[in-house]
Formats: structure tokens, C-alpha cells, sequence
């Protein structure tokens, strides 16, 4: 039987989801990802209410792209004034979002350290204000991103009986403080003790879920609804299709192998250059050989000098004699 998620009255095809993640989670990763299947939803990455709405970033254009293919999509704001949140999801609903995410989890000090993302942790009447805000101003669903608190794991519990009463639609729980960062062990059980508070509406567990098994202890622990994974699908795209499979008792599939990962990269580098540019893309993907490359033994020299290349043809050629 399959296994499936409702948040509000949008129907997910999977629990599994790809986690928003700047620098990363743009159009062409999320196409490679959707394109191993088992994907219930992604997110864009995270958006500046005044940016998206007055267009004044060059990486605007960048940050918003979507296509037909890549649905269902939530749309992740972040920032601490309500008024400012509430006009920026209003304005995405307005444009077809069919789902707006706020941001309450970020642990970066540029964010955090502004008094957004989980930053918003230390005041949790703000927290409840901004979800009060966003609900109201849209008819689509609405989650809340958010940690386990700042530097207690009190907070999510209590913000999450009050999301619940706004009619929050899902909350998804980064199972570490802000303190922590990525620092230490998600703690399953913390989040479990999240889902306990809360009668109705579903949450997700995020955090270390980086393989089937994982997944499989991650829903036994916190008695979840569906779980959001973070930095395991940028080395291994494929994971989310694994674990939603094991998720409805079908046999796994075996991981790409030497050719098939290098025509995987290669189909990425060209939806990246057909995006950003060919120039602009060889760029871009310097972070991208790294995780590619995961597993393989490929001299630290010459992972180096992968990182230097200039021109797309060179970048091609050299990956194609390091991977096959």
C-alpha cells in the first residue's frame, strides 16, 4: 500500500521530502532529484520577502525559477516582521504557490543572528504573531520550519500546541538547538515528544536521516507523519527514492553505477547551464564535484584542480577520465 501525506487539502504522493537549502536546493537539483521519483514535496530556497516581491537581487530570477515538472513545490520565506511575512506569502499564493513554509529554523548567524529563522526561537510570541499573520493572509497551507529551540528542546514543544491552534498545517522539527547547529545527534526522541504535544496536525521529523534504515528508526521514534532530508540527497540524489520504496514494501534498487553517476552530472551541469550560463555554471559547480565524487578515490591534487577549471569542455573531459 502506498503511503501517502495530506498537508491542508494538498495531497503528497510520498511522505518523503527534500529539504530547502540555499546554494543548493535550486531548479535543476530539485529536477534531478524528482526524476529518481518518490519525491512527496520540495521546497524553493529560502526567500527574502523584499527581494521577491520588489525584484531587486540579480539571484531573484534564479531563486523563484520552477517549471511544470516541479510540483509540488512549497515556498520558503524567512524574516521577523509579520506584516512584511503576511504580504510576501499572500503575494507568492496570489502568483500559484500552493504551499508557503516559514522559515523559523535557520541557525546561521546572518539569519539567526538577526532575529530571523531560529532566531525567532528566543521569542516565541513573535514566532506565533508571524504564523498568525501568514495563515490568515493566504487560503493555501502553511508550515512552519523550526528547531528544537534555541538551546532547549522545551520551545518546539510549546510553539507547536500553539501552531496548532492557529491551524498551521504541518510542522517540520530540526531534531538539534540552535545552539548546536549541526553539531552532535538529531534527537528523534525530542521530536517525538513534539508530535505527542500536538492532537491533528502532522509533523516532520528532520535531522540524520541518511539512509533506509535511518528513515525506518526515524518514524518508529517520533511516530511522525513524513520526514525531510537535508544533505544526504546532494551526495546521494537517489536516497529519497530509496527510502519512499521501502516506505510502500518495494525491493531497492541498486545505486547508479560509474556511468550512470557521470550521465546523472552531466545532466545536471546542462540544466545548470541552460539556468545560469555556461560560463556562470562551471562556476557554480564547484560544489557540486565534491559530492559527486563521494566514494571515489580521486587524489586530493587532482580534486583541486578540478575545483580550478574555467571552461566547460575541460571540466567535462577531465570528469569523464576521473569517473570513468
Amino acid at each position: 500500500m502506498r503511503r501517502t501525506l495530506h498537508i491542508g487539502g494538498l495531497e503528497l504522493e510520498s511522505p518523503v521530502m527534500l529539504a530547502p537549502m540555499a546554494g543548493y536546493t535550486d531548479l535543476p537539483f530539485r529536477l534531478i532529484v524528482r526524476s529518481f521519483g518518490g519525491l512527496g514535496l520540495a521546497f524553493t530556497e529560502m526567500l527574502s520577502p523584499p527581494s521577491v516581491m520588489r525584484g531587486r537581487e540579480k539571484r531573484v530570477k534564479f531563486l523563484v525559477a520552477t517549471s511544470p515538472q516541479d510540483k509540488p513545490l512549497g515556498w520558503q520565506i524567512y524574516g521577523k516582521d509579520p506584516a512584511l511575512l503576511a504580504d510576501a506569502a499572500r503575494w507568492l499564493a496570489d502568483r500559484g504557490a500552493p504551499l508557503i513554509d516559514v522559515n523559523m529554523g535557520c541557525p546561521q548567524k546572518k539569519i539567526s543572528g538577526k532575529g530571523a529563522g531560529a532566531g525567532l526561537l528566543r521569542k516565541p510570541d513573535l514566532a506565533v504573531e508571524i504564523a498568525r499573520r501568514v495563515v490568515e493572509a493566504v487560503k493555501v497551507p502553511v508550515t512552519v520550519k523550526i528547531r528544537l529551540g534555541w538551546d532547549n528542546a522545551q520551545t518546539a514543544v510549546d510553539l507547536a500546541k500553539e501552531f496548532e491552534k492557529l491551524g498551521v498545517a504541518a510542522i517540520t522539527v530540526h531534531g538539534r538547538t540552535r545552539v548546536q547547529k549541526f553539531e552532535g545527534k538529531s534527537d528523534w526522541e525530542a521530536i517525538g515528544n513534539v508530535r505527542a504535544a500536538v492532537d491533528k496536525v502532522p509533523v516532520i521529523a528532520n535531522g540524520d536521516v541518511v539512509s533506509v534504515e535511518s528513515a525506518r528508526d526515524v518514524f518508529r521514534i517520533t511516530g511522525c507523519a513524513g520526514i525531510m532530508l537535508g544533505r544526504q540527497p546532494i551526495k546521494e540524489p537517489w536516497i529519497i527514492r530509496d527510502i519512499a520504496r521501502d516506505l510502500n514494501g518495494e525491493p531497492p534498487l541498486p545505486p547508479p553505477d560509474a556511468r550512470q553517476r557521470f550521465e546523472l552530472m552531466m545532466r545536471h551541469f546542462q540544466m545548470c547551464s541552460d539556468m545560469y550560463g555556461e560560463k556562470q555554471t562551471v562556476l557554480h559547480f564547484r560544489k557540486w564535484v565534491p559530492q559527486y565524487l563521494k566514494g571515489r578515490s580521486v587524489a586530493r591534487p587532482m580534486l583541486a584542480a578540478l575545483q580550478q577549471v574555467k571552461d566547460a569542455a575541460e571540466l567535462k573531459a577531465r570528469l569523464m577520465e576521473v569517473m570513468m
